[in-house]
């Protein structure tokens, strides 16, 4: 969705709060807009009043603290803390204020409450999913297993040969936001969003007697052409006038060997973080919708180490293919990464890929507002703030504390 249509959409919920029988609803997505769109004051307005209309409506005190720089004063906290422990408040907005609350008393350094919070929030989103770790895996080695190198070497060259789509792949929270806003805001880039046509697309090529990953095998040249074509026609609707565009789909990354396979000119980056880091920032972090691996500390160090295992066969089968960039390098040595990526894109070096920041466009992910300010050096250890608490993340993850900068 484009800032125009943002705008558009801002007109008509407010145009619907008129007799509305639930208004939070419209100011809470009225706020969601004003937030995509970077008007942050805006944004904070209508969040208040939603929260204002509904003491325990966990999602809009969330939605103040995923805004990362909202900070919570006293009165609010005091209200959030004892909705979330009255028994009337539901399943869904008591872990969302759980959430709001780790992240109000993180910001008032209060590290074991805030700490406290954070992992009951954690423990009930987690006991309403259903996620397996199991079966990431074991899609993780059926991949290891049937893209290998011979496989891959048979099909050299074939696909759709549009060049058009740069793919940031990754985990969540590993700064592949800041790559993205780096790269649109180069002029002959276009910034879209997390798109699922890769994931649709891989839905696409199984069946019932033969599931994803081992449908790869079985897809002949035409209809990598055939898939490739249809990726670019699908995205066309996220798209202007400029050549080149961004797929920021994190979990694509289990999905590089089919990337390969129907569009073999295509850029594929890989956002990397320092584990703790990110393995705790997703740990803090309330999505939407998906990323059920992130509820439980040892299903978040089990998805990190599954993907540097991936990650190691893409190299190592698929050589030079993806561009491995890591967060603290980015935020260390802005230029030479901007430029290092430019490279990788076959992008000439622009300036305005160093002023990022102030590039307006749409961003609707938790990293929206960081984005919208110069390099955030801050970030890099907040997680030793909570090191008394992490041991079980360290231990779960094990060798990956070294081996993530292979």
């Amino acid at each position: 969705m484009g800032l125009g249509q943002h705008e558009e959409a801002i007109g008509l919920y407010k145009q619907l709060l008129v007799g509305a029988t639930q208004p939070g609803e419209l100011h809470l997505s009225i706020a969601h807009s004003y937030k995509t769109l970077g008007r942050q004051t805006e944004a904070i307005g209508e969040y208040r009043r939603a929260a204002a209309l509904r003491g325990d409506y966990g999602d809009a005190w969330w939605s103040l603290a995923n805004l990362k720089t909202y900070r919570f004063a006293e009165p609010e906290v005091e209200r959030m803390a004892a909705a979330e422990a009255a028994d009337s408040t539901s399943a869904a907005d008591r872990w969302h204020l759980c959430f709001a609350l780790g992240k109000a008393l993180e910001d008032r350094g209060e590290h074991a409450g805030s700490f406290d919070y954070y992992a009951r929030g954690n423990a009930l989103k987690h006991a309403a999913g259903h996620y397996r770790p199991e079966t990431i895996e074991l899609e993780s080695r059926l991949l290891r297993h049937e893209c290998a190198g011979a496989f891959f070497a048979r099909h050299r060259g074939n696909g759709h040969p549009a060049d058009d789509p740069i793919f940031i792949v990754g985990l969540p929270r590993s700064g592949s936001t800041l790559i993205e806003q780096i790269l649109a805001s180069h002029p002959q880039v276009e910034g879209t969003q997390e798109l699922a046509n890769i994931p649709r697309t891989a839905a696409a090529v199984q069946d019932e007697n033969l599931p994803y990953p081992l449908a790869l095998a079985r897809l002949d040249d035409a209809a990598c052409v055939r898939l490739g074509a249809q990726y670019i026609e699908d995205t066309r609707a996220y798209r202007t006038e400029r050549p080149r565009f961004i797929d920021k789909m994190p979990n694509n990354f289990r999905h590089v060997g089919l990337i390969h396979r129907i569009l073999p000119n295509a850029i594929i980056i890989d956002a990397r973080r320092e584990p703790m880091a990110c393995c705790f920032g997703n740990f803090k972090q309330l999505f939407a919708q998906g990323q059920e691996f992130t509820y439980a500390i040892e299903d978040i160090a089990r998805y990190y180490r599954n993907y540097l295992d991936l990650m190691r066969h893409w190299d190592a089968v698929l050589p030079g293919r993806v561009l491995r960039v890591h967060h603290e390098d980015v935020v260390n040595d802005l230029e030479g990464q901007v430029r290092r990526i430019l490279d990788h894109c076959g992008l000439p070096f622009d300036p305005a890929c160093l002023e990022f920041h102030r590039t307006q466009r749409s961003v609707r992910t938790a990293s929206s507002e960081q984005v919208r300010q110069p390099i955030y050096r801050e970030g890099l250890d907040q997680w030793r703030q909570y090191e008394p608490w992490l041991g079980p993340l360290r231990e779960a993850l094990g060798d990956a504390l070294a081996r993530y900068r292979e």
